[in-house]
């Protein structure tokens, strides 16, 4: 499958869960893939299994929350694979905690990493798209984005505050031949989302199958999803038959959302 043969992603959060598969599911469908994280060796790793598989992959270090470092990862990958048309912001991070002992400095963390991070990056790649007239930023919300959760008062805030700049920069691109979406899957099979059990576990003195429960049943969910199913919904949007979905922010939760 090449369907994205000459394109070329950059995909921030590249080095595990979520954003790994979504590297390799658009580099398997022909796109040059720049792997950008804060933790250097994961994206090296991933970007030499890619190398491996004869795929053409690069790995920046970046931490998406400083301005700085975002402007020269965007210069850097432009020159390594000619342009970037496909930004995925995947890189996040998560807490949770009753309002009363949610600090400044917790808010504010999660706030810049999930937020100020997709920000600065689509900032900074988005004005060559809608230059060339193609392109596709695909935003890795939540759940939390859509609704709220207890004891999750920051991070529903960032994650809504990721929705709304979808909403508000696809708007400003329509007709351009960009397009700008999040995905808002409920909890992923990530480690991330395994932390999040284990701060359940260490706090409450639940057995982890009992924990894991718990979340499922907060998100209306009966498993947690693989990342491999929130790569292939990150690929789809990436299509070029996908040109007139723009300003989304699509549940994947299996309908519990609704229910």
């Amino acid at each position: 499958m090449t369907r994205l043969q000459g394109r070329a992603a950059l995909v921030t959060g590249g080095g595990r869960g979520i954003g790994a598969a979504a590297a390799q599911a658009l580099a398997r469908a022909g796109a040059a893939v720049a792997v950008v994280a804060r933790n250097e060796e994961q994206v090296v790793e991933v970007a030499a299994r890619l190398r491996h598989a004869g795929h053409e992959a690069f790995a920046f270090r970046c931490d998406a929350t400083n301005p700085r470092d975002v402007r020269e990862v965007a210069m850097a990958a432009r020159e390594a694979m000619g342009r970037v048309d496909i930004l995925v912001n995947n890189a996040g991070t998560a807490s949770s905690n009753p309002l009363k002992r949610v600090r400044l400095e917790e808010w504010n963390h999660l706030m810049a990493v999930n937020a100020t991070g997709t920000f600065l990056f689509t900032r900074a790649l988005l004005p060559d798209m809608v230059e060339r007239g193609w392109g596709r930023v695909v935003n890795v919300a939540s759940l939390a984005g859509l609704r709220g959760a207890p004891y999750m008062s920051a991070y529903t805030a960032s994650k809504h505050a990721v929705v709304g700049f979808t909403r508000a920069v696809a708007a400003e691109v329509l007709g351009t031949g960009v397009t700008v979406n999040a995905l808002c899957p409920g909890y992923v099979n990530t480690p991330l989302t395994q932390e999040t059990v284990a701060r359940i576990v260490e706090r409450t003195g639940r057995s982890y199958k009992e924990a894991l429960a718990v979340l499922l049943q907060q998100a209306g969910q009966y498993r947690l999803i693989p990342p491999t199913e929130v790569a292939e919904a990150v690929l789809q949007l990436c299509w070029q038959e996908a040109a007139d979905v723009n300003g989304e922010a699509i549940p994947m939760d299996g309908g519990g959302l609704e229910l």
